[in-house]
């Protein structure tokens, strides 16, 4: 897969623009008022499209609970929107406003699938995901190197579609996390039907994503034998995860914070441009794990900034979906048991 020379390496709650539409195939309330008007703040930014926004094309997702989501009763029918992001270099499309949590499998060609399976948590601040370079163009880039990918659209803590002076109805920790949860046991549960090894399903978040991959985490769920759901008998603890120039939760970036005890084998990337939140912490984080016996894997790219995603920023920043796959397969994820 060839990467667009595209440029990012702005802080990621830096100035943005946003102009929305719903989309058109699932039919809901009118869009908030507040959710749909462009906000240009970046000056001398590329314009923003004239044509509507639109999600890069991709496969059709399923719905994590077909008949709605825990917690998302009052908002049953709203549909997503799908708004432009603009910054001084670029402006690609975002998507907000959700309320039925999904995943988009990419698969690879059977005679290429080692078994490996990814959920990707898009960053977005918890206010949109970022579902092209960090959620779709790297979901098709593993399916075409063999590993099985799933695009995880999980709810927003911060969303803007959430009409002003509203009270936001999500939590990271509760909800996002719970969606993160169901994805891997809806995996899990498929895993004949995809081609997937039930003991090599792991999750990579960027961003805001990384925080739901460690709210997963800690949240350490097995299973209920006794549940009602046959999928929430199913272990949703992940084999492995990767936390690319993550948020994490406060708790985990607190003095003498120690990992789970069944912390996963751990990826972790940034560039040494991004904000010393995460370019300073990752190290620090790095060496709890290793502290902990946690097997983990630290890069620090020079060039990058925050939310490069896949895209190349610099030769070697290129190179990182190669080596999160070398990792995978170092570790022995990339066999069948």
């Amino acid at each position: 897969m060839k990467y667009p020379n595209l440029r990012h390496a702005l802080p990621f709650l830096g100035s943005f623009a946003i102009a929305a539409c719903a989309q058109a195939q699932s039919p809901a309330p009118a869009v908030p008022a507040a959710a749909v008007l462009p906000i240009n703040l970046s000056a001398g930014g590329p314009p923003i499209p004239a044509t509507p926004p639109a999600e890069p094309a991709h496969p059709p997702s399923i719905l994590l609970w077909p008949n709605g989501a825990p917690g998302s009763e009052a908002f049953k029918g709203h549909a997503e929107i799908v708004g432009y992001r603009q910054e001084p270099d670029i402006v690609f499309p975002v998507v907000y406003n959700i309320h039925d949590p999904s995943i988009t499998p990419f698969l690879p060609a059977k005679d290429q699938a080692t078994g490996c399976a990814v959920i990707v948590a898009p960053g977005g601040g918890h206010m949109f995901l970022t579902v092209d370079r960090e959620g779709y163009d790297l979901a098709q880039w593993l399916a075409a190197h063999g590993v099985a990918a799933f695009v995880l659209k999980y709810r927003l803590a911060h969303d803007l579609g959430t009409p002003a002076g509203s009270p936001q109805p999500y939590q990271v920790a509760v909800n996002a996390a719970a969606d993160a949860q169901r994805a891997v046991r809806l995996i899990r549960s498929r895993a004949a039907d995809w081609g997937v090894d039930p003991g090599h399903v792991g999750i990579i978040g960027f961003s805001a994503g990384g925080e739901v991959a460690a709210d997963l985490i800690a949240a350490d769920d097995s299973g209920n034998a006794t549940a009602a759901d046959p999928l929430d008998r199913l272990d949703s603890r992940p084999n492995f995860v990767g936390f690319a120039y993550p948020g994490l939760p406060a708790s985990w970036r607190a003095e003498g914070w120690t990992p789970p005890k069944d912390m996963p084998p751990s990826f972790l990337l940034c560039a040494s441009g991004d904000r010393p939140n995460i370019s300073e912490f990752l190290p620090t984080f790095y060496l709890a794990l290793k502290k902990a016996n946690v097997p983990v894997e630290l890069l620090i790219f020079t060039d990058g900034g925050h939310g490069f995603g896949v895209r190349s920023w610099s030769y070697s920043v290129a190179q990182w979906p190669e080596l999160f796959r070398g990792w995978l397969a170092d570790r022995g994820f990339l066999k069948k048991s």
